[in-house]
């Protein structure tokens, strides 16, 4: 579990190997609005949030991958990433840090101990030369960097064996022109867009759903024609009853039939865990990111939601988090495919831009996702909300997604 006081914010960004398989995170984190406005030593901040990381232990954010983390100059010079296990960590150099004598020692040293090192937003000059001996990985800026710059840094790279890593690639045209130059790792937000296939219907499984979703959504819903529905697709209900009775849902006793689960858990929250059983199910041959994002939306708006006073109401700040991608997963337009789906008007334009409630709430966590910390700040002090509770509520959505997804429904 997360740490009770966290005066920081911490997110991830997902880093992918050639085949698209996340290999690593680099985690986003800024320190408190208190220590900002009282300019607090940048060295005493950074190293009070990698306590936080080391404390609260990162299993649960980084999820058996490793994590990217940057250092500045000084906690390079005193040794603080050897907290942290070689196999877990991956040391980011700035682009601001001196390569003097001292840092050329320490990088070595850590080399020696077995610890990964990358040079972040690496632009080629002779000062960089030692450090170039030392570096296993190299991170060029796809969204600066011109491509005769990208070329050259793959010819520098391969004379050493240093591996290349292309971030802030944001279309799949950036994402195949790196793989073609011999790039190995890449982070961006590429893989989130969708490959629109023209004349694509939705798949044949989505059928028994949206007839369930159907039902669910009149007024008075006929818990024997849902079950009904649910018998023709007996992997579905299989699926469905032991997602329910995981240990994401803290239930007491074993749920042994659909209406039993209707029964106990009501519409509303029935409906949830049928939209996440079939977009687990369309996520399969995709990235498997995409699913982890989306479970992590709908967890983090409906907890959000929650610690705002709309716990009534919290299934459809999850179900936007949980369609968030969804035209990513069928490659379909959004609004093609939002206007098959039979779930409420209000999610629906919350996921297509329209104001409210229920996009504020998006909003935030989008920019959250992100690392946009101004845009996070404005919008906690529109709502009244503490920071501590903010990164105590992401932290609990991830761990209740990775416990969701290994339930390998």
């Amino acid at each position: 579990m997360g740490s009770d006081n966290m005066n920081f914010f911490v997110a991830r960004q997902p880093i992918f190997d050639c085949d698209q398989n996340v290999c690593a995170y680099e985690l986003l984190y800024r320190n408190s609005l208190d220590n900002y406005y009282k300019s607090v030593d940048g060295d005493q901040a950074t190293s009070e949030v990698i306590n936080s990381f080391f404390l609260m232990g990162m299993d649960a954010i980084i999820d058996g991958s490793k994590a990217f983390i940057n250092f500045t100059s000084n906690l390079l010079k005193d040794e603080v990433p050897t907290i942290f296990d070689k196999d877990t960590v991956v040391i980011e150099i700035l682009e601001d840090v001196e390569p003097d004598k001292k840092i050329i020692e320490v990088c070595k040293k850590m080399k020696e101990e077995g610890y990964t090192i990358a040079l972040d937003d690496f632009v080629f000059s002779p000062k960089y030369l030692p450090l170039l001996e030392i570096a296993d990985i190299i991170k060029v800026d796809f969204l600066i960097s011109p491509v005769d710059e990208r070329k050259r840094l793959v010819k520098i790279a391969q004379r050493r064996g240093i591996k290349l890593l292309a971030e802030k690639v944001e279309t799949r045209e950036e994402f195949e022109e790196a793989v073609e130059m011999g790039y190995s790792y890449f982070q961006g937000y590429f893989f989130s867009k969708p490959v629109v296939l023209t004349g694509t219907d939705l798949p044949t499984y989505a059928t028994n759903y949206f007839e369930i979703l159907e039902e669910l959504n009149q007024d008075e819903p006929d818990l024997d024609n849902i079950s009904a529905i649910l018998e023709r697709d007996l992997s579905l209900s299989y699926k469905l009853l032991k997602l329910i009775n995981s240990a994401a849902f803290y239930l007491r006793e074993e749920i042994t039939s659909i209406k039993n689960a209707l029964a106990l858990l009501g519409i509303n929250e029935f409906k949830k865990w049928i939209s996440l059983i079939v977009l687990k199910k369309a996520s399969k041959g995709k990235s498997q990111e995409i699913m982890k994002i989306s479970t992590i939306r709908a967890k983090f708006a409906e907890l959000i939601a929650c610690e705002l006073g709309f716990e009534d109401n919290k299934s459809q700040f999850f179900m936007v988090g949980m369609f968030s991608m969804i035209d990513v997963l069928m490659n379909r337009k959004l609004d093609n495919i939002l206007n098959e789906l039979p779930i409420a008007n209000k999610i629906k334009w919350a996921l297509l831009g329209s104001k409210g409630i229920l996009k504020d709430i998006y909003d935030i966590v989008l920019d959250y996702e992100r690392g946009e910390w101004n845009k996070v700040s404005q919008q906690i002090e529109k709502f009244d909300l503490k920071e501590e509770d903010l990164s105590q509520l992401f932290i609990n959505a991830v761990e209740w997604s990775n416990e969701v997804l290994k339930q390998g429904a």
